[in-house]
């Protein structure tokens, strides 16, 4: 895909934002001076519609007297808590917090697209809603301005999203009709047994035991509940029990999370997961409480709009597989048509080789352009079409 003239033009500026962005991380519901930074750029452009929404997200107005459809691009604004290790000049300034899942890089990819339109209103057509949104990471921001009605309250109709990506090489536009990211969810048990001296294990009941089996046992969901031909996950990442190695605790908790491309699937693993792990605990005398923190949605694409995608993006667009990332971009598509889009960044010799959420984590900014260019073409070519079916 050739970036044209106009958007390479935008390549200082884009490196200015990411890296500025790149040094003020911050958790979800809490990006204040991210957002104080977006306001700023985005008055710089002359823009006169921009709309705070919760307390820490944007929205951006374009209106052209061309007649056109309500058209959302989105961009997510949070960062992570994680201690960066790039060794790059502009690393972040915040103690255990970095942009490590790319962030920074889709907000300077909206900054430059609202620069763009700010110079080019002829590219307009209809409206477009520029939505700079906090908490992807958590607790789900998408959602939170959903119930707002941002989508009601401007009528959207289409809603847009990329996200950069290094499993993809650099000039890679990736995408895929149907679900490209699953429903994830998160898994909370605790165990409750009875505490003994080591010495002495009859006397108590071991969650420590009883939460290896029910470990054990819950990974068989996977491979007995599912169908060989759906696709699910199980992990558990975090336990936490016992507080001296001569005592038997008498509470286990267990963390993890599930994830799935079909709702029946999710909703499968979520009833085999409660009954395997109160009924293997009861069989080693100790009680479990299962509870679940339904996260986000699948991520499906619509058919139409990747197929749009695709046209504008020409010999750079590759068919990606399903991933079982979970994104809350996907609670938009459970309202309204989208599309969402990874972009690639690998550079092999350049070592930005590191995956989403690595403290390392880094690319080349000129990667963005592709998005700005995929985000004005977009514009004209949605419009072509009348609609987009689930």
């Amino acid at each position: 895909m050739q970036v044209s003239q106009a958007v390479k033009d935008l390549t200082e500026d884009v490196v200015r934002y990411r890296r500025a962005l790149h040094q003020i991380p911050e958790l979800g519901l809490t990006e204040f001076k991210t957002k104080e930074y977006l306001l700023r750029q985005l008055q710089s452009f002359g823009m006169k519609e921009i709309y705070p929404i919760l307390d820490t997200g944007l929205v951006a107005v374009f209106r052209s007297e061309v007649p056109g459809k309500t058209l959302a691009f989105r961009t997510d604004i949070d960062g992570l808590p994680i201690q960066e290790e790039t060794g790059v000049a502009f690393h972040s300034t915040h103690e255990g917090r970095m942009h490590a899942c790319g962030h920074d890089g889709h907000m300077a990819t909206m900054l430059g697209f609202a620069k763009y339109l700010s110079a080019h209103p002829e590219a307009i057509q209809g409206t477009i809603i520029l939505i700079f949104q906090p908490a992807e990471e958590g607790p789900g921001g998408a959602q939170l301005l959903i119930d707002e009605g941002v989508l009601r309250d401007f009528a959207v109709e289409q809603i847009v999203g990329l996200h950069v990506f290094p499993d993809f090489p650099e000039g890679v536009i990736a995408c895929r009709k149907g679900p490209m990211m699953a429903r994830n969810g998160e898994i909370n048990i605790a165990i409750h047994g009875a505490s003994a001296h080591g010495a002495q294990p009859q006397q108590g009941s071991d969650a420590i035991l009883a939460a290896a089996a029910v470990i054990q046992g819950l990974h068989s969901v996977i491979s007995r509940n599912i169908s060989p031909l759906s696709s699910g996950v199980i992990t558990f990442g975090k336990i936490h029990g016992g507080d001296a190695e001569n005592i038997i605790p008498g509470k286990v908790v267990l963390n993890g999370t599930m994830r799935a491309f079909d709702d029946d699937v999710y909703d499968t693993m979520t009833q085999r997961v409660t009954l395997l792990a109160e009924e293997i605990a009861k069989g080693y005398g100790c009680r479990a409480e299962v509870d679940f923190e339904h996260l986000y949605r699948v991520v499906d694409n619509d058919a139409q709009m990747v197929d749009v995608l695709a046209k504008v993006a020409g010999d750079s667009y590759l068919e990606t597989p399903p991933y079982m990332l979970a994104e809350d971009f996907s609670m938009y598509q459970k309202e309204i048509p989208g599309v969402f889009f990874f972009v690639g960044i690998r550079n092999e010799d350049k070592g930005y080789t590191y995956p989403l959420h690595s403290n390392k984590m880094n690319f080349d900014e000129k990667n963005l352009l592709q998005g700005i260019e995929c985000y004005v073409r977009l514009i004209p070519a949605l419009n072509e079409t009348k609609g987009a079916a689930k």
